[in-house]
């Protein structure tokens, strides 16, 4: 399976964020407002976490098409 770095990024974001809602911090800032700020996604963690969770499926399941 052959996996982009930009793609790979997304599933960084979404564990960072994703830890976060656990009540982890990031050293370097937060995932919540990077994401918010990139994707111009509004809402609370969860609210954003499930957007950026209904992005990756999006681009996985367009990968498997491309692959049939």
């Amino acid at each position: 399976m052959d996996i982009d770095v930009g793609f790979f990024h997304l599933l960084q974001l979404r564990s960072a964020l994703g830890l976060e809602i656990k009540g982890l911090k990031h050293s370097k800032g937060s995932a919540y407002a990077y994401i918010k700020k990139e994707f111009g996604y509004k809402g609370n963690k969860q609210k954003v976490y499930d957007q950026l969770n209904n992005k990756i499926n999006e681009i996985k399941e367009q990968k498997n098409e491309n692959c049939t």
